[in-house]
């Protein structure tokens, strides 16, 4: 199976095989069924529930153990694996459960168009996402070939993704790519709007165009959403590729510590300011306003990191408030349970 199999993923899965059970990767996940890749080659899986937590329902990239299929059905999931790494958003309804976008990734490509003006919040919630799965983010500049001054781009670029490679491309004249190619690992998922050039991106990857591409608009450099599924594809060099639709809105879902690691110059400078909980507003003795006065740190910057630090802690709060509705709802059924036991055990009588 060329699809990121190793030696932990066969130790792991020893009591399902002894179940009788089949290793397979999600290659897409849909309402009641999955596309799978086994050792015998594609399949499609009866996906028999969703129970079990917000999490719970497979996407691609999971490895799974399938029942087999039989003379009278088809194969069926018996059990998503623990994933090493997930790239979760908050979901479009603003409900207090995630969605995974992908699981099990080793490198996320976050994609960032020079054929438009950069928007730096939005690469910025990206890496956010990108460094909470746990995977390594590798931001890559496209459309190089549509940009006046490729240099001071990327220069801004690189202020704002501390900690990430950031690579200058263009699908156009080939710039790039090689370079590209030498920091990709494992399964590479590719994370950005619509119009950003991902798909087409990953053709060059994959050297051939098998992902759906789409034009922009003039106006605004938007697309439409050519990627319809999330998939997986083994690139011909080694790894797996995972092409996402591009995403309308990047809501923060539980990300914390991807947030530290995108803002990591200023939570440097916040361990030298005098309060332990300095809010960086108006605080005495705080070094981060001091490094914005400086011109060390833009106000740009520090705007972004309060605002999706407030994100975050609201979408937190709404993840506490539906676990504590959950337990009282779990409450609430045991103690209707019980009382209908009493009176029925007291009509016996």
């Amino acid at each position: 199976m060329d699809y990121g199999w190793d030696e932990a993923r066969e130790h792991a899965f020893a009591p399902h095989r002894d179940a009788g059970l089949v290793p397979a990767r999600i290659v897409r996940s849909e309402r009641g069924s999955c596309e799978a890749v086994t050792d015998a080659g594609f399949v499609r899986a009866e996906i028999p529930g969703t129970a079990g937590g917000p999490l719970s329902p497979p996407c691609a990239g999971d490895w799974a153990a399938l029942h087999p299929a039989t003379t009278t059905h088809g194969p069926v999931l018996h059990a998503v694996l623990e994933r090493r790494t997930a790239l979760v958003r908050s979901t479009a309804s603003r409900t207090s459960r995630g969605q995974v976008l992908a699981a099990n990734i080793d490198t996320v490509v976050v994609t960032v168009s020079l054929g438009t003006a950069l928007k730096h919040g939005r690469t910025e919630r990206m890496l956010a996402l990108a460094w909470e799965s746990g995977a390594q983010p590798v931001v890559v500049l496209t459309k190089a070939d549509q940009c006046a001054d490729v240099q001071l781009a990327a220069a801004e670029v690189s202020e704002v993704a501390p900690g990430a490679e950031v690579v200058v491309t263009s699908a156009v004249t080939g710039l790039g790519l090689a370079a590209l190619r030498t920091v990709l690992n494992g399964t590479i998922v590719l994370l950005g709007p619509s119009g950003a050039g991902k798909s087409t991106l990953g053709n060059q990857l994959l050297g051939e165009d098998r992902l759906a591409t789409g034009a922009v608009r003039d106006v605004d450099g938007k697309g439409r959403h050519t990627t319809a599924w999330r998939e997986l594809v083994p690139l011909p060099g080694g790894g797996v590729l995972l092409d996402t639709p591009g995403l309308r809105a990047i809501g923060l879902h539980d990300a914390q510590d991807g947030l530290e690691q995108t803002f990591a110059e200023i939570e440097d400078l916040a361990q030298s300011c005098r309060f332990t909980d300095c809010a960086h507003v108006s605080e005495p003795g705080c070094a981060v306003l001091a490094a914005v006065a400086a011109g060390k740190v833009p106000q740009r910057r520090l705007d972004s990191y309060r605002q999706l630090l407030r994100e975050n802690a609201y979408a937190a709060s709404r993840t506490d408030a539906q676990l504590r509705a959950d337990r009282e709802a779990a409450k609430k059924d045991i103690t209707r349970h019980l009382r209908a036991t009493y009176q029925f055990r007291e009509r016996q009588q």
